[in-house]
C-alpha cells in the first residue's frame, strides 16, 4: 500500500516524465524523428523542413512573484523560455498558442501588458500567437505556451549527438539567474545597481535564437541543450541520451561579474549557482574534436556574446566529474531544478 501513495514530488520530475513515457504508446509514424526526451518534438515536413513544437508552463509562486516581476515581464518570459527550446535545435519559431489561467479579479490592464509582453518577445523573430485558451483558476496566474518553429532538416541538433572526445561549449555566462533570484530574495525591488544585470538575466531571460541557428546552420556542433535546469543537469541529459560521460572543468566556467558577492550574500557557494541554480537559457554545444578555434570563434558573428569551452566528452565508465584547477576530479552530481523538489522561495 506504501508504495500505490507514493507521491510526484518523490521521485521529482525526471523520473516522473520516464514514467509517462513508459504508459504511452509508441508512434510507429516515420515522420517522427525526435518524441519525449529531448528539447523540442521534431517532425519531418518534407524533404528540406522540420515542424519543431515545444511547450513550457509558468506558474504564479513557482516560477514568479508578481510582487517582484511585472506583467509584461512574465509574458516575456514566458515566451522566451519556449523560445530557448527552439534555439537548442537550431530552429527558427514561428507560431504560439497561449492558455492562461487567470483569477477572477486579475486587472484587465495587467492582462493588457502581459500580451504586451508576449508579443514583444515574438516580435524580433516574426512569430505570431494564433490562438490559445482561457480559463479562470481560484488564486494566481498560469501562463502556457506551446511554441511552434521550423529547421533544416539536415540541421537539426539534439541531445544524442555527443561521442567520446567532443568538446564542450556554453554560451554566455553560468549562474546569472540564479545569482538574480537570490539578489531578489535578498533585496526585493531594491536591488542595487551592481546586481541589476543579474536580476535581468533572471527576470528577462534572453533566449539565443539567432545564435543557435548560426551553431546549427555552421555544421560544427554534434549535440545541444539549452541551459534551463542548470549545467550540471543539463550536461547529464546529454550525456543519458548520447551515452557518453563528462568532465567540467572548475575553472573554466564562465562566471558573471557579482556571483561571489551574491553567493556570499545568500549562503550558497559561486560553483553551486554556476552548476545547479538553472535557469540561465544559454546553450550548451558538443564539438568533435577537429573543429579549429577559428570556427568557434566566427561563431557568435557580432553578437559579442562568449562562447567558451568547459570540457569535454568521455567514455561512459569515466563518469560524470568536475576537475578542479589541480586536475583533481570529483564525482559531479547532476542535480539542477526540478519542478517538483526544487524550492522556490
Amino acid at each position: 500500500m506504501g508504495r500505490l501513495r507514493k507521491s510526484v514530488g518523490e521521485i521529482g520530475e525526471f523520473r516522473l516524465i520516464d514514467r509517462i513515457r513508459k504508459i504511452l504508446p509508441v508512434s510507429r509514424n516515420k515522420d517522427l524523428l525526435v518524441d519525449i526526451g529531448d528539447d523540442t518534438a521534431v517532425i519531418r515536413m518534407d524533404e528540406r523542413r522540420a515542424l519543431l513544437l515545444t511547450c513550457d508552463i509558468q506558474v504564479e509562486g513557482r516560477h514568479f512573484r508578481l510582487d517582484r516581476t511585472t506583467p509584461y515581464q512574465v509574458g516575456r518570459r514566458a515566451m522566451a523560455v519556449n523560445l530557448s527550446d527552439i534555439a537548442s535545435m537550431g530552429g527558427k519559431p514561428t507560431y504560439a498558442l497561449v492558455s492562461l489561467g487567470l483569477p477572477a479579479d486579475f486587472p484587465l490592464k495587467s492582462c493588457d501588458r502581459l500580451f504586451e509582453g508576449i508579443r514583444d518577445e515574438l516580435l524580433p523573430h516574426r512569430a505570431y500567437v494564433i490562438g490559445g485558451n482561457l480559463a479562470r483558476t481560484k488564486e494566481g496566474l498560469i501562463v502556457d505556451v506551446t511554441l511552434l518553429g521550423e529547421a533544416d532538416l539536415s540541421r537539426v541538433l539534439t541531445r544524442g549527438g555527443a561521442r567520446v572526445g567532443d568538446r564542450i561549449f556554453v554560451t554566455g555566462h553560468l549562474g546569472a539567474s540564479g545569482a538574480g533570484f537570490q539578489a531578489l530574495k535578498a533585496f526585493g525591488k531594491n536591488v542595487p545597481g551592481k546586481f541589476r544585470e543579474m536580476v535581468n538575466r533572471h527576470v528577462l531571460p534572453v533566449p539565443r535564437v539567432d545564435l543557435g541557428r548560426r551553431i546549427s546552420r555552421s555544421g560544427v556542433a554534434s549535440a545541444m541543450i539549452d541551459l534551463s535546469d542548470g549545467v550540471a543537469g543539463d550536461l547529464f541529459h546529454v550525456c543519458t541520451r548520447s551515452g557518453v560521460g563528462a568532465e567540467i572543468r572548475e575553472d573554466s566556467l564562465p562566471l558573471p561579474e557579482g556571483i561571489g558577492a551574491i553567493a556570499r550574500k545568500s549562503g550558497t557557494s559561486v560553483l553551486e549557482l554556476a552548476l545547479h541554480s538553472g535557469e540561465d537559457y544559454e546553450l550548451l554545444f558538443t564539438v568533435p574534436p577537429g573543429v579549429s578555434a577559428r570556427r568557434i570563434r566566427s561563431l557568435p558573428g557580432d553578437s559579442g556574446i562568449p562562447v567558451t569551452e568547459i570540457g569535454r566528452i568521455v567514455k561512459r565508465e569515466e563518469g560524470y566529474c568536475l576537475v578542479d584547477s589541480r586536475g583533481k576530479k570529483r564525482p559531479l552530481t547532476p542535480a539542477g531544478w526540478d519542478h517538483f523538489r526544487t524550492p522556490r522561495g
